[in-house]
């Protein structure tokens, strides 16, 4: 469901192109051919009342497209976690999606692009890729949401800033203007409070199933089973609490391509939407 009008699709902002020299003049330099801007990635128009707009997949009808992206989570309090050798990446299953060349977007806390800032950078400089905020450090905006801590509704649009400012720290340039709320879960004062930051909430319409699973053929078939034009996927980039969602990536892209589907990122996705 795509709520809200689709803005930032359209424009390509170039420099309007010289005029003819004035007469018995030639110009001492010529003048490099002008290049339009790139199109800055799509996002939505507020929604009802200035809220954060709410993305959850694109356009049903037209082109076979789908958008796989990734969570890379990771806390504040599992930093001890790490340092003792508990791997909160998945550097396998990024290398996977570039032999593939499948474009996915990656949701990163911003503990994630602390603890991994070469990763981090690696994966904001590869074109195949773009960056999302996940929050700071995976805590949620509303409670009750699967356990998780909760940030304060005034510290809210400060988490997400955080988050933002991490992926700067490590050289992150392929950052796009989504959040994607950890547990997916939101109300009306999350939305509230981060319409300052004028991100597009991201959510799926698809649910791998890939957390803590271990049977990689089930969470394959549960993508397989519910991909439809315009799906937006949700998988992880944590190998300590998704181990199988490299080899069901490497199930579920053969078959997808099989059925004629084209991978895009959400930027995309969100611009097919708005049939741009």
């Amino acid at each position: 469901m795509v709520l809200g009008s689709l803005t930032g699709c359209g424009g390509h902002g170039g420099a309007p192109a010289d005029g003819p020299p004035a007469a018995g003049r030639t110009p001492a330099v010529a003048h490099a051919p002008s290049h339009p801007a790139p199109a800055p990635p799509a996002t939505l128009a507020p929604g009802p009342g200035g809220l954060t707009p709410v993305f959850a997949h694109g356009a049903r009808t037209g082109e076979k497209v789908v958008a796989l992206t990734f969570d890379a989570d990771m806390t504040a309090a599992e930093g001890p976690r790490a340092a003792a050798g508990e791997r909160f990446d998945n550097p396998g299953l990024i290398d996977l999606l570039r032999d593939l060349e499948v474009p996915a977007t990656v949701f990163m806390t911003g503990r994630w692009a602390d603890e991994y800032p070469a990763q981090a950078r690696s994966i904001g400089a590869d074109p195949l890729f773009e960056v999302a905020n996940h929050s700071y450090s995976h805590y949620a905006y509303t409670s009750p949401c699967y356990g998780l801590p909760t940030v304060a509704k005034d510290d809210m649009r400060a988490d997400a800033a955080r988050a933002f400012a991490s992926f700067r720290k490590a050289g992150v340039r392929n950052t796009v203007p989504y959040l994607r709320f950890p547990g997916g879960c939101y109300d009306d004062a999350s939305l509230r409070a981060l319409a300052p930051e004028k991100v597009t909430a991201v959510q799926w319409d698809v649910i791998s199933g890939d957390a803590f699973a271990t049977d990689a053929e089930a969470v394959a078939e549960q993508v397989l089973n519910g991909v439809k034009p315009g799906s937006l996927v949700v998988m992880h980039c944590t190998r300590s609490a998704a181990p199988v969602t490299d080899e069901a990536v490497r199930q579920v892209v053969p078959e997808l391509r099989r059925q004629g589907y084209r991978f895009v990122k959400v930027s995309d996705l969100i611009r097919t939407a708005a049939g741009s």
